[in-house]
């Protein structure tokens, strides 16, 4: 029936963002945050989809792993996954976070959820072998799973006072509106894939 199958298609694709106190919204109001904020940009731009905050403050790789089926529920069409940046100021070891976000993409990819990977880097202060170590997992996995990857989520944003909140560490609202204007096009390559991949 084409009616039937237009109407499916033009259902707003399903999003979430599972991630840390970046994509929680630390510091700043629920409106403000990095989910709400791309929800705005995208229907301003005529793009229809609902975006899931999942972010919880504190968050690891592994604590992403632990919480996935719950987090990201039945139904879901696509997910932003922003991890990592918890493990590098902890300094953990990178094949931990690495194997966490591998397992991450294994289970998503086993759900047929599509994925948009953001990449973090490691603070400079860790020395240049942890960051060359942990700097690789992103690239790495991205050329290992059919991913849409985004490099840095705070690209333009990191180190610069005007962008981030005191503690030099979480956007301010100006911050995650940059976070938003640089991601934007790689989200409207997953919401494309997402709506092929549940198309009949």
């Amino acid at each position: 029936m084409p009616v039937a199958a237009t109407s499916a298609a033009d259902k707003p694709v399903r999003v979430v963002v599972l991630g840390d106190s970046l994509t929680a919204g630390f510091g700043l109001p629920a409106e403000d945050a990095f989910p709400a904020k791309l929800a705005r940009a995208l229907n301003a731009k005529g793009v229809a989809a609902t975006i899931a905050n999942a972010g919880v403050s504190g968050d690891t790789a592994s604590g992403g792993l632990s919480r996935l089926d719950w987090s990201v529920p039945d139904g879901t069409d696509a997910v932003i996954l922003e991890l990592g940046a918890n493990d590098a100021l902890r300094g953990l070891d990178p094949k931990v976070t690495k194997g966490a976000l591998d397992a991450i993409l294994r289970k998503l990819a086993d759900r047929r959820i599509v994925v948009l990977l953001a990449g973090m880097q490691a603070p400079r202060n860790l020395g240049p072998e942890y960051t060359r170590d942990f700097d690789s997992i992103y690239p790495a996995l991205a050329s290992t799973h059919p991913v849409v990857f985004y490099p840095f989520f705070l690209e333009g944003v990191a180190a610069d006072s005007k962008l981030n909140q005191a503690d030099g560490l979480h956007p301010t609202a100006a911050g995650v509106d940059m976070i938003v204007e640089r991601i934007l096009p790689r989200v409207e390559e997953l919401i494309v894939r997402a709506r092929a991949a549940r198309a009949p």
